[in-house]
């Protein structure tokens, strides 16, 4: 998005699609919302179905109504389906996973992950119908060329993702935070600028008939652990 610098000004507009929910029924909604989330689940097994182009046009336009620092959108997504773009990807993400899984990680952090049974090799980013690379920008460009700065970039970018994630499990997808550390190859590899930086991928696609879970993922903290009331 490119801002004309003599354009910006501030500017009053009513509130649009204003909402107006009896307090009797937050409750329920919320609970409706809690219950469907609830079964959100990452998973590494995947079905290669393919999943149409304009349902992941549709999720992206959801996570692009996040707030943002300033209102700035400081993210770009990046969606792809091409199986070579695919094992490209695949092939130095798993570059990256040898050497995090031969000592790179440190003992506690791959002592850590025992539990969920990861490992280097990363199958699912091929098998998957779809990778979603998120972008996190830097700065931005007036229409004149000249930079700005944006504001609270991994906050927003962050909630960008968990609004991506809630559409997914929406329309009925599974995804998988993929975080190959690091991660420089990918700004190249999908021809983004430098004033870009690559947070995740997100794997995304319907479950294979076979996919599993770690059981220690079903595991949740209670309420009373995450929530302090004051």
């Amino acid at each position: 998005m490119a801002f004309k610098r003599e354009k910006i000004s501030y500017s009053a507009k009513p509130l649009p699609n204003a909402m107006d929910v009896a307090v009797e029924d937050m409750k329920d909604l919320a609970e409706d919302f809690r219950d469907r989330m609830a079964n959100r689940h990452s998973i590494r097994d995947y079905s290669d179905d393919a999943i149409p182009k304009d349902v992941i046009e549709a999720i992206i336009r959801t996570a692009g109504n996040a707030p943002s620092g300033a209102n700035h959108q400081p993210w770009h997504f990046v969606a792809i389906r091409d199986p070579e773009v695919k094992a490209q990807i695949r092939a130095a993400a798993e570059e990256e996973e040898k050497a995090f899984y031969a000592g790179g990680g440190g003992d506690e952090w791959i002592k850590a992950l025992e539990p969920i049974g990861t490992g280097w090799e990363k199958p699912h980013l091929t098998t998957a119908p779809w990778l979603i690379v998120i972008f996190a920008q830097r700065y931005g460009e007036f229409d004149d060329g000249i930079r700005y700065k944006n504001y609270y970039v991994p906050e927003s970018v962050g909630i960008a993702t968990g609004f991506l994630i809630a559409a997914l499990h929406h329309a009925g997808l599974y995804c998988l935070t993929h975080t190959p550390n690091p991660m420089k190859f990918l700004g190249p590899l999908l021809g983004r600028p430098k004033s870009e930086k690559a947070t995740m991928i997100l794997v995304v696609g319907k479950a294979a008939d076979d996919a599993t879970v770690p059981e220690v993922a079903m595991m949740k903290k209670p309420l009373s652990e995450i929530l302090t009331v004051i």
